[in-house]
């Protein structure tokens, strides 16, 4: 229960900050719009921290990245694969039909790549901080 929780906060409290502070510096919305997309986002995200979390976890496994920007790589290739088909599925169930939602994703992944490393690296502080261990085989890899 522990890893779920922890993984869980993670999420909500790092893409909370981060994509507030870009609805509301670098697209413009009011904060009142803020709120809304951020309460409106708060169920996707309980629903997917900890398995992003567990799947994060497994890749790195599979992978042993080493050092900084083998880490960096591996942060992103989990973090792609796991929130891209996400994404998909979200804008799907939203109606998207395929052109409007490649263009979307297509837009998104500057953001996702640029946010993977900061967020792993946030998740593995907050389980160090909350006392959850990774995986044996993925400690010691430091930033």
């Amino acid at each position: 229960m522990r890893p779920f929780l922890v993984d869980t906060l993670a999420t909500v409290v790092f893409f909370t900050v981060v994509a507030a502070f870009t609805e509301l510096v670098v697209a413009g919305l009011e904060p009142v719009q803020v709120l809304i997309a951020r309460a409106l986002t708060i169920p996707v995200m309980v629903a997917t921290g900890r398995p992003y979390g567990a799947w994060r976890d497994r890749v790195l496994r599979r992978l042993r990245p080493r050092g900084r920007a083998g880490r960096a790589a591996a942060d992103t290739l989990a973090f792609l694969s796991f929130q891209v088909p996400v994404y998909v599925a979200v804008l799907a169930l939203a109606g998207a039909e395929a052109r409007e939602i490649a263009v979307a994703v297509g837009a998104a992944l500057g953001f996702m790549l640029a946010s993977a490393r900061p967020f792993g690296l946030f998740l593995e502080a907050m389980r160090r901080r909350f006392g959850v261990a990774p995986p044996a085989t993925l400690s010691g890899g430091g930033v």
